[in-house]
């Protein structure tokens, strides 16, 4: 086993060799929007969104597929042209030879150096890449060096293909939207500015420059250029292999134009010579801008080496700081890992879940889920604008408990569909309580929840059965009352409306109906007739969580809250009603139709006892009713397991199929999560969960069993080959959220074991094949896939901090209840995490200086900075927000001594 060697203590890490591992790509972004993908040589994308971009969009298969990469030539008369990339028909050829060159990868949060050596040059290259935090520039940074004892004279070209329009326009018209292109070339180097934007339901100006500049790193010009790919690589060349560097082909001066073809960012620089030891740099600037005059700003910015370098810190230094979480266990490679696992949610909040080549779907932004799952790792990050972005976002629940499905850019910004009745998701109405309930935990604001917030308004009404064609444009976005005004309501009545619109859309097995899906997209054929009671499970335990956030309420002195006249009738208390699908359907059918296009704006008060035990009823009937339904027995006694679903025939999907078992991960995760397994049946499940889905040397718990059936009356996931995406690869996300579910309820050594699989294989770079982090599923072969842009990152550091490590918010006060095994702690016996909590920096340490096991130790001591802290009880500490408000800015240290 092979592990990535990494370098410092922020997760920087190098790679022998990175051009013999396939598929490896790495992130690079700005805040201001550039988002690119940069391979071992130099091969990948760059993109503001799916209409603009600056390099060709590639999918996974086009990383070794294309030839189009960004490049740079160092030329010796006599020699055959040298790639510092490696990107050279001769490069490619000597690979898996004696003769490959020896190259390394350095990377750290945005930024990559490959540094090579050509033996026959004698020359040492780096290419540094990366893209300043403010600009929607990309920035390579090339040196070479003279390694022999004579004196070389050499001639240097930069080359990077401009693709320059939609992505859209790869298999659309590719040829016709060249015909767009009007090239320029400038002193610094190749502007490109298509006509229009080619769309045959209607064309668009174009108004976006995409450029290439160059300069030596004391600010030179190049002295010659070549604006299109035919001027670059010559008839019959290629990229890897251009006529131009081959042959010495003489370019364009400055200044002039070209059009209607491919566009090529090259130029040739002045020759140089190297004397032995000596050292010369290359300044490359690819971006996208709106004029020639910020095009000019930006090559001012970052036109010498000193500039370059000192972005290049800024840079690092920017997004070091991002990440101000920090762990220490036994193990630095694991406390390394984390950082990249902490790191991943900032690229999910600028990637979305688009743009990296194994995401090659969608055309950029976040789904429903993504908006709050995100949330979880900034509000134990950075939480100071949470509360706002979560307000904000409630503005995407309909009135009748569904929401929007299309995000716009920034936070509360949701948008239209007008193809029709979209698809609905039955678990969207799960995560925002979650999320907020972590949100009150973390910081005690309560009264976020009486904040009034609009509902969002679009042609989808009846829960997303019927369209509303009352609806138009003029109408707008908001829920409008019979009168014509905005409706709000309070951020409580949207969560009452999501939870108990839910607890009456269900099934003939009195399950939630699965809809269009849940979590798990690839179950999208069991629309009719599908339930999942895996996340009928996660909302019985979200009803008795939100009850417990209205007997908080309580405890602030509120007694009662305002809301829509219209939701008495979900209030319904009647057991003999829960009974009855048929009669769960009406209520269901007679709100929605009373809130069909308008509502009536009236509003009534509501006790909040009563409400909390409302919920509580409902909550204590889905658990009992799944219990005494959904339990399956296993062949052993000491096994059993949950079914998950019902597919579209109204069977259930797991058990023993013609004496083959079936089981899925994700009704296990929800019963222990929701609170809907007992303890014992919580030991069944991990005995069956061991035995039929852990396979430690591909990741650990699979995300089920092989069904060996094509199953179309459930859903897509079961025409992927078996261990591929949803049909039984470890998938992260789900493995992450099993590990959670086990500590929440006590079992932690079952827990670690799912996070400390999958940091393990992730690490193992002989089997995942993937740079630090956690990747969104590990195939049949270990091979980590969809790496950097998953929910699963933001639930791995989630349970770490306020599971393993135990630190976590209980109404705003700090909660210190350590979950950790003895093979956790260092040699000295300690552990430790860096949070942030209360806008406080803390460092937590726990000394086990016995190295006992969780269960067996117990608090004997505590302290803030040498204060002593009360222990009430030996499990756990509780230090209170008073006492944290009251505390300086610097950094605090809380010790916990373990006996």
């Amino acid at each position: 086993m092979k592990h990535i060697k990494f370098i410092d203590n922020h997760g920087s890490f190098c790679v022998n060799r990175p051009e013999n591992t396939s598929y490896l790509y790495f992130p690079l972004a700005s805040e201001a929007g550039l988002k690119s993908s940069v391979t071992p040589v130099l091969g990948g994308d760059s993109k503001i969104d799916q209409d603009t971009f600056l390099l060709e969009p590639v999918s996974s298969e086009n990383l070794h597929n294309n030839r189009s990469s960004r490049n740079f030539w160092i030329v010796k008369e006599g020699h055959i042209p040298y790639s510092v990339t490696g990107s050279s028909a001769q490069q490619e050829a000597d690979r898996f030879t004696d003769r490959q060159e020896d190259s390394e990868l350095t990377a750290g949060f945005m930024w990559q150096t490959l540094k090579r050596t050509s033996r026959e040059l004698g020359l040492i290259s780096t290419v540094t890449s990366f893209i300043p935090k403010s600009d929607n520039v990309e920035i390579m940074y090339v040196t070479v060096e003279n390694q022999t004892d004579t004196v070389q004279k050499f001639t240097a070209y930069g080359a990077i293909p401009v693709y320059g329009r939609s992505a859209d326009n790869i298999r659309d018209h590719r040829n016709v939207t060249s015909m767009l292109h009007r090239i320029e070339t400038t002193e610094h180097g190749i502007n490109v500015c298509p006509t229009m934007s080619f769309d045959e339901r209607g064309h668009q100006p174009n108004h976006k420059i995409y450029y290439v500049n160059g300069c030596s790193g004391k600010g030179e010009n190049p002295i010659s250029y070549y604006p299109t790919v035919e001027d670059f690589i010559g008839e019959g060349g290629t990229y890897t292999h251009p006529r131009t560097v081959y042959e010495g082909y003489k370019g364009v001066p400055a200044h002039s134009l070209a059009a209607g073809k491919e566009a090529m960012g090259a130029f040739c620089f002045s020759s140089f010579t190297l004397a032995p030891g000596e050292k010369t740099d290359f300044i490359l600037l690819s971006g996208i801008a709106d004029s020639k005059e910020e095009i000019e700003n930006i090559f001012e910015k970052y036109n010498t080496s000193d500039k370059v370098k000192n972005a290049l810190e800024e840079t690092r230094i920017y997004w070091k700081k991002q990440v101000n979480v920090d762990f220490h266990t036994q193990d630095p490679d694991f406390d390394s890992y984390m950082k990249w696992v902490s790191f991943q949610p900032f690229l999910r909040r600028l990637f979305g879940c688009s743009f990296l080549p194994h995401h090659d779907y969608g055309r950029g932004g976040r789904g429903w889920r993504d908006l709050w799952q995100d949330c979880l790792s900034l509000l134990l990050m950075n939480p100071q604008n949470v509360g706002a972005m979560i307000e904000k976002n409630y503005g995407g629940v309909r009135i009748d408990g569904t929401n929007a499905t299309i995000i716009g850019d920034g936070d509360g910004n949701f948008i239209a569909d007008r193809n029709g009745i979209a698809r609905v998701w039955m678990d969207h109405a799960l995560w925002p309580l979650i999320t907020t309930s972590l949100y009150i935990n973390q910081t005690g604001d309560i009264e976020i929840l009486k904040k009034q917030v609009p509902y969002f308004k679009d042609a989808q009404t009846m829960r997303g059965t019927e369209i509303d064609t009352l609806w138009n444009d003029a109408y707008g976005n908001k829920q409008r009352t019979e009168d014509g005004q905005v409706y709000t309501g309070s951020v409580l009545e949207h969560i009452l409306i999501q939870q108990l619109a839910a607890f009456y859309d269900v099934g003939v097995h009195n399950i939630y109906r699965l809809r269009g899906a849940d979590w798990n997209d690839a179950l999208d054929m069991a629309a009719e007739n599908g339930e999942s009671v895996a996340f009928t499970c996660a909302y019985a335990g979200n009803l008795h969580t939100l009850a417990s956030i209205l007997r908080l309420m309580e405890s602030a002195g509120e007694t009662s809250i305002p809301l829509s006249e219209e939701i008495e009738i979900l209030l319904n208390d009647q057991t003999d009603m829960f009974d009855s699908v048929s009669e769960k359907k009406k209520i269901l059918t007679e709100y929605a139709k009373s809130c069909r296009h308008n509502l009536s704006g009236r509003k009534k008060n509501f006790s909040l006892s009563t409400l909390a035990a409302n919920l509580i009823q409902k909550s204590n009937w889905l658990t009992n009713h799944i219990r005494s339904q959904e339990w399956i027995d296993g062949k052993d006694s000491e096994e059993g397991w949950y079914n998950s679903y019902y597919d579209n025939h109204g069977e259930a999907v797991e058990g023993f199929h013609h004496e083959q078992v079936r089981m899925m991960l994700t009704g296990q995760v929800f019963s222990i999560m929701g609170n809907v397994a007992t303890d014992a049946q919580i030991r069944k499940i991990v005995k069956s969960a061991d035995h039929y889905l852990y396979r430690k040397e591909i990741g650990g718990y699979r995300l089920n069993t092989d069904f060996q059936e094509l199953k179309f009356d459930m859903g897509r996931m079961f025409g992927f080959a078996y261990g591929e995406k949803e049909n039984g690869a470890v998938f992260s996300h789900m493995a992450v959220m099993y590990a959670n579910a086990l500590y929440q309820r006590g079992f932690a050594k079952e827990g670690w074991k799912a996070l400390r699989s999958l940091s393990d294989t992730a690490l193992d770079f002989d089997t995942s094949h993937i740079y630090p982090g956690i990747p969104e599923y590990f195939r049949s072969d270990g091979r980590g896939m969809y790496h950097y842009l998953t929910g699963a990152a933001s639930w791995y550091l989630f349970t770490m901090i306020t599971e393993v490590f135990g630190v976590r918010g209980v109404f705003g006060n700090l909660l210190v209840h350590p979950k950790l095994l003895a093979e956790q702690f260092d040699e000295a016996g300690t552990a430790s995490v860096s949070v942030t909590f209360a806008g406080k920096q803390f460092h937590v340490t726990y000394r086990n200086t016995d190295r006992k096991d969780y269960g067996s130790y117990h608090i004997a001591a505590a302290d803030c900075d040498k204060t002593a802290i009360e222990i009430v009880e030996d499990s756990h500490i509780m230090i209170s927000r008073e006492f944290i408000n009251n505390l300086s800015s610097d950094l605090h240290e809380i010790t916990v001594t373990l006996a």
